[in-house]
């Protein structure tokens, strides 16, 4: 076999690797997401409880990135401080650890066995928890096989010089080394693999014991460096995590560089060439969280003071905050974030509403003029959030993760209609009004207002029910669609009585005070739509308000007609 063949043999056994760890990730994540999510949530009391409970996820996950994505939306939403999440990372370093190590015990013959139980539960599992499972095991299968293959391509690497003359040329400067490594796992998005690699490597005696302990202290500073340059750029809260995760890499590489003679000859006391990279990677994350668990208050207050968060200008304010590119490969977490861009969106609804409340109050021209824009913000996030939840996979959604889709998509689309209504309809009445010096009644003027201001008060209970799903709310907003149309309703006989009592103020602004009604009942549609979708699902709404059958006398009245 040549050098290139044995090349082209390694990198497709590292591609099957990466598929096994990524079936593994997502099975896990679509059996157990929301529980990792709750047990993370409850382990951040402390850095000690943080430390072990960032352990014991990514355990199951072998994906430090996975569970940091987890610990920055708790981090950025204010939920837990920087110091635990902090504490956190160093358990999820940990916590990669412990696959590196299983798979370097004989297990190989578990391969065929794995890929049988797990294509079996996969098939017959339906839409279940036994059906990702059967998705865990069927990569945990292809990870044993594909490094039973790696084992395989190496045996023969003494008989193509030119691939061992290129590797050990790479490896054989310690800096270089390492960061050949960081580059290989920043690509591949996965220390793991490139962990298992280098030991493949260094088992078969292709780089030497002192460049495969460099190679390894770089595949953990190349497993940092991902969600710095594919995480959110514009809030400091977000990038305080990844920063803080990538210094106590670059601090170990620091280390391991100007003690490694004496790290090899400890590490290989400990144990020969073949187990010498896995034990290496264990020793270097046990070794930092050991070095950052106890100055982390201190560091974490370093971080804060010199990564600011700054002032955020209209620019800032359009753009998304929470759609967070690295967080598509877990679906439950990318819809949450989606979620929270849609609360962002809910509160300029809301300032817009205050501020064409504030128009109609004052005829303020500038007023209108600050509120039209701002539903340029509108469409920019409901686009933005659209866009992003298109990259989900539709294979990686399960059901209830899919019906949440549907609801962010459906609450963002509401919003928006409600903003294009004030901005098109509405706000293009206001600015008429004021052009021709136009003045509604006192009572005409006080029902607009409060049919606005209830308007406010029900944009409010809106965000609630879509975030709670609570069905008692849900029933109070559908009842608030009818109150308002009654309002309506009242407020446009009490007007046609005004005009009949012939008001001559009322009569110059009858076709826009009718106007102005009809638009805030539609506004008003579209903030209560969401809570029928809740109640509908949970067979507390009709499906049709018509009759089943019609009185008799409209029935006689079709029939002679």
């Amino acid at each position: 076999m040549s050098a290139w063949q044995i090349l082209l043999h390694l990198i497709g056994n590292v591609v099957l690797l990466l598929w096994g760890l990524y079936m593994v990730k997502s099975g896990v994540i679509r059996a157990f997401g929301a529980d990792l999510r709750r047990f993370l949530g409850m382990g951040m009391r402390n850095r000690w409880t943080a430390l072990l409970s960032g352990a014991a996820v990514t355990t199951m996950l072998q994906s430090s990135t996975a569970t940091g994505l987890m610990a920055a939306s708790f981090a950025a939403s204010g939920t837990i401080a920087l110091m635990p999440a902090l504490a956190l990372m160093l358990g999820a370093n940990i916590g990669t650890t412990v696959i590196v190590q299983l798979v370097h015990f004989d297990i190989s013959l578990l391969a065929p066995v794995f890929l049988l139980a797990g294509y079996m539960a996969f098939r017959q599992g339906g839409k279940t928890r036994t059906h990702d499972l059967g998705r865990v095991g069927i990569g945990l299968g292809l990870m044993l096989l594909a490094l039973y293959l790696l084992l395989e391509t190496l045996k023969p690497v003494e008989s193509a010089p030119v691939l061992r003359h290129l590797l050990g040329a790479l490896a054989a400067d310690p800096f270089m080394g390492m960061a050949l490594a960081a580059v290989f796992t920043w690509a591949a998005h996965s220390s793991v693999a490139v962990v298992l690699l280098i030991s493949s490597l260094a088992g078969a005696g292709v780089v030497e014991p002192q460049a495969a302990l460099a190679m390894v202290a770089g595949a953990n500073l190349g497993s940092a460096v991902n969600p710095i340059i594919e995480g959110p750029r514009d809030s400091a809260v977000a990038r305080r995590l990844p920063m803080g995760n990538l210094i106590n890499r670059l601090v170990g590489c620091v280390l391991v560089l100007a003690f490694l003679p004496s790290l090899t000859d400890l590490m290989l006391r400990l144990g020969g060439p073949v187990t010498l990279a896995a034990n290496f990677h264990v020793a270097f994350n046990l070794a930092l969280a050991a070095l950052f668990i106890l100055p982390l208050a201190p560091f974490a207050k370093a971080l804060e003071r010199y990564m600011p968060e700054r002032g955020t200008g209209e620019e800032d304010l359009a753009a998304p905050k929470y759609l967070d590119p690295a967080a598509l490969d877990m679906p439950e977490l990318a819809v949450a974030n989606a979620g929270r861009e849609v609360m962002r969106m809910s509160d300029t609804l809301q300032e817009m509403m205050v501020g064409a409340m504030e128009a109609v109050r004052t005829d303020d021209r500038k007023r209108v003029a600050l509120v039209r824009k701002l539903d340029d913000r509108l469409d920019q996030q409901q686009e933005a959030i659209k866009r992003y939840l298109a990259q989900l996979r539709p294979d990686d959604l399960d059901e209830a993760t899919n019906k949440r889709v549907s609801e962010v998509l459906a609450m963002s689309m509401n919003i928006e209609h409600a903003g294009d209504i004030l901005d098109h309809s509405l706000l293009e009445l206001v600015a008429k009004k004021i052009k021709r010096h136009l003045s509604f009644s006192a009572e005409g003027r006080e029902e607009i207002l409060g049919l606005m201001a209830r308007l406010v008060d029900n944009g409010r209970l809106a965000t609630s029910v879509f975030l709670s799903g609570d069905k008692t709310a849900a029933r109070q907003l559908i009842g608030e669609k009818e109150t308002v149309r009654r309002l309506e309703t009242k407020a446009t006989e009490a007007h046609f009585d005004r005009l009949r009592a012939g008001r001559k103020e009322t009569l110059e602004t009858s076709a826009l005070h009718l106007d102005f009604l009809r638009d805030l009942r539609r506004i008003n549609a579209h903030l209560t739509a969401g809570a029928g979708a809740i109640l509908e699902e949970a067979g507390e709404l009709r499906a049709s308000r018509l009759r089943s059958k019609p009185k008799p006398e409209t029935a006689m009245a079709e029939k002679h007609s």
